[in-house]
C-alpha cells in the first residue's frame, strides 16, 4: 500500500483521490494546508490522520511515500524541492515548473537522490484512447499539420471581471491560459510530434496582465501545429491532424472520449479504447506501477519517457511565454 500526502485541497485533488481509491493501492495519510483546520476538514473524510500547516513539519514528520503537489504554479518548485530533499516520490500537477532553470535544478537534485521519482500529472497522455491516436498517427503516410483546441470558460474569470483577485489569472502565481489549459495541447503536440523547430505565441491579454486565451504555432520540418486554448471563452471545436486525403479527428484534446480516423475515401473508422469515468485513473494506474517497482527496467523506461516529455513541455511553455513577452515576477 502506497501512503499518500497531499498539498492542495480542491477539486483536482478530489479527482486524484477518487482515482487512487479506485486503484486500490493507496492510502491517504497526511494533508498540508496553510490552514490546519482546512487540512483536517478536507483530509478526515478521506481517511487521513495527520494534518499540517507547516511544510517543514509535513515533509519531516509526515508518514507518506508519495506527495501530490497541487498548489498554485509558482509554489511547485520549492515544494517539490523539499519533497525530494526528504526522499519522497512526487506527483506534481501541470505545469511542473515555470522555467527551464527550475527544471534543471530539480533534475540535478534528483541525481543526488536517485531513489526518488518525479512525475508530472498530465493525465490525457496516459489514456488508452490517446495511445490509440498515437498509433494511428504512426500509420499516416503524410502529416500536413494539426489544430489542437482546448478552450473552457473559467468561473474565476467572473472574479476578475468583478475586480477581484484570482490565482489562476495572476502573474504572481504563474497563472494565465498558457500555464493552465494551454498545457494540455502543448503536451499533446509534444507527445504526438516531438520537439518543434520554432514556436510563437499570440496571446489575448486581460486586466491582470496575464493571458486569457491565445493561439500558439509550432513549426516542424514539413508542417505546422496550431494550438488554440483559453480560459475566458468556450470552444466546441474538435482537434484534428491532417494527412494528405485522410484526417484524424478528436473530440477534445484534454478530455478525449472519441477519436475517428477518416481515410482517403472519407470512410470513418472509430478508434476503440476504454474511456475511464475518472480521467485521472489511467495515469494513477501508471504511476502506481512505477512507485511500487521503481527499479524495474520496464518502469524505468516509462519513467525516462515521461521525464523527457515533461522537460520538453517545460521548455516549450517557457519559450512560448518569452515569444509573447509574458514574464513572471521571479524572472
Amino acid at each position: 500500500m502506497l501512503k499518500l500526502g497531499i498539498i492542495g485541497t480542491h477539486w483536482i485533488t478530489d479527482q486524484l483521490l477518487d482515482a487512487a481509491v479506485q486503484n486500490g493501492h493507496w492510502q491517504l495519510t497526511s494533508v498540508y494546508s496553510r490552514d490546519r483546520q482546512r487540512a483536517q476538514d478536507y483530509g478526515q473524510p478521506h481517511g487521513a490522520t495527520a494534518f499540517y500547516d507547516n511544510l517543514d513539519d509535513f515533509f519531516m514528520n509526515g508518514d507518506f511515500d508519495v506527495v501530490y503537489v497541487a498548489s498554485p504554479n509558482a509554489l511547485h518548485y520549492q515544494q517539490v524541492r523539499q519533497a525530494i530533499e526528504n526522499d519522497k516520490h512526487v506527483i506534481v500537477e501541470k505545469p511542473a515548473f515555470t522555467n527551464p532553470d527550475e527544471f534543471s535544478q530539480i533534475e540535478a537534485l534528483l541525481q543526488a537522490h536517485p531513489a526518488v521519482r518525479l512525475v508530472e500529472a498530465a493525465r490525457h497522455i496516459h489514456t488508452p484512447l490517446f495511445k490509440q491516436v498515437q498509433a494511428q498517427l504512426g500509420q499516416m503516410a503524410t502529416i500536413q499539420g494539426a489544430t489542437l483546441t482546448f478552450m473552457k470558460y473559467s468561473s474565476r474569470y467572473d472574479q476578475v471581471l468583478a475586480g477581484e483577485q484570482s490565482n489562476v489569472f495572476s502573474l504572481d502565481f504563474a497563472g494565465g491560459a498558457l500555464q493552465d489549459l494551454g498545457v494540455y495541447p502543448v503536451y499533446a503536440a509534444a507527445a504526438l510530434f516531438g520537439e518543434p523547430n520554432s514556436v510563437v505565441y499570440f496571446p489575448t491579454m486581460i486586466e491582470t496582465g496575464a493571458d486569457g486565451k491565445g493561439v500558439a504555432i509550432l513549426t516542424y520540418d514539413d508542417f505546422e501545429v496550431t494550438l488554440n486554448f483559453g480560459k475566458i471563452a468556450n470552444s466546441h471545436l474538435p482537434s484534428e491532424v491532417y494527412g494528405l486525403k485522410d484526417t484524424l479527428v478528436m473530440d477534445n484534446i484534454a478530455d478525449m472520449t472519441t477519436a475517428t480516423y477518416y481515410d482517403a475515401e472519407q470512410t470513418a473508422h472509430a478508434l476503440t479504447a476504454e474511456v475511464a469515468e475518472n480521467s485521472m485513473r489511467p495515469e494513477i494506474d501508471a504511476f502506481t506501477a512505477l512507485f511500487e517497482a521503481s527499479n524495474d527496467l520496464n518502469q524505468l523506461k516509462n519513467y525516462e519517457t515521461w521525464f523527457k516529455l515533461s522537460r520538453l513541455v517545460n521548455s516549450l511553455l517557457y519559450t512560448l511565454r518569452q515569444s509573447a513577452g509574458i514574464k513572471f515576477p521571479n524572472e
